[in-house]
């Protein structure tokens, strides 16, 4: 029995680790070069098996997830939208995320038969289980997508004011709006990668012929972030009617910086309520059973003295 329970186990693990691998995406090459230097880099024979192994399932998902596509355009739409604001650009991305939706859907109960056709637990056991960790994996990878969403979002409007203000100050300095651009992707690579990689798609979108502004209402609407929005309703208004680039992209880095400042108090009022719960459940029982604890002993003591 053991045996098995382990074997499934491992399988489900193998299959959830591969998974993971294949869509991350992010920092393989770091973490490759820091096994390296530790001396724990996988032999040639990982390697390849682990590179079949990706190969498999980048063919096999999108397949699976293409039969799970919306016919209706409206809701196709919907779908690849969440995905791009997001962060997932590729085309077959939603392919892809339906794919692994199907499989953290299905992949459970076929254990759960499997597991039950082996006698390890019983039938309506199994059934029961595979059926709630299915709901749990349908339901599942909206909310992560939704959470992947709001990361990065929050992650944008972090990097926006800085870089406003690198953009300001080097427009001061006698670079033009597009110079100025540039030069703060090459700036914000460390501290804001992401908010740099995606000015990058919008420099690549100026340099093929697009007005700035165009290509940052581009970048609001990947992003869904109304600060990016109003970024390119303003340098729209000032290309149009002539007015200083420099003192308007100051004014807007204000704004920016004063809307941060608002929701980090927001944040912090928000931290004394937060932390009531878990007080009144954790800590104040623990206190009160050390409070009362000697005297209901010395009660029940009496009230054992008394019975005799």
């Amino acid at each position: 029995m053991l045996p098995l329970i382990l074997g499934a186990m491992q399988v489900a693990g193998g299959t959830t680790g591969l998974l993971y691998m294949v869509l991350r995406g992010r920092d393989q090459r770091a973490n490759e070069r820091l096994a390296e230097l530790a001396g724990k880099a996988p032999t040639e024979s990982q390697r390849e098996l682990v590179a079949s192994v990706k190969k498999i399932v980048r063919k096999t998902l999108p397949k699976m997830g293409q039969t799970l596509v919306p016919e209706d355009e409206r809701e196709r739409s919907r779908l690849a939208s969440r995905l791009i604001q997001a962060g997932f650009y590729t085309p077959s991305a939603m392919s892809v995320f339906l794919g692994v939706k199907l499989l953290m859907t299905a992949g459970p109960m076929f254990f759960g038969v499997v597991l039950a056709s082996l006698g390890v637990f019983p039938m309506g056991y199994a059934l029961l289980g595979g059926s709630f960790l299915g709901v749990s994996g349908l339901i599942g990878p909206s909310f992560w997508l939704d959470r992947k969403r709001a990361q990065r979002q929050t992650a944008l409007r972090r990097g926006l004011p800085d870089a406003c203000d690198l953009i300001v100050i080097c427009m001061s300095g006698g670079l033009s709006l597009i110079a100025a651009l540039v030069r703060v992707v090459d700036e914000l690579k460390t501290a804001h990668p992401l908010l740099a990689t995606e000015l990058r798609i919008v420099e690549r979108e100026v340099q093929l012929g697009h007005k700035l502004a165009d290509a940052l209402g581009k970048f609001g609407n990947r992003s869904d972030l109304p600060e990016l929005q109003n970024l390119a309703a303003v340098v729209m208004t000032a290309e149009k009617y002539g007015s200083s680039m420099t003192r308007t992209l100051d004014k807007f880095s204000e704004t920016l910086r004063l809307k941060r400042q608002q929701a980090a108090e927001t944040q912090a009022q928000k931290a004394s309520t937060k932390v009531l719960f878990p007080t009144l459940l954790l800590i104040f029982p623990v206190i009160m059973l050390i409070i009362l604890g000697p005297a209901m002993i010395q009660v029940y003591r009496m009230m054992s003295q008394m019975q005799r």
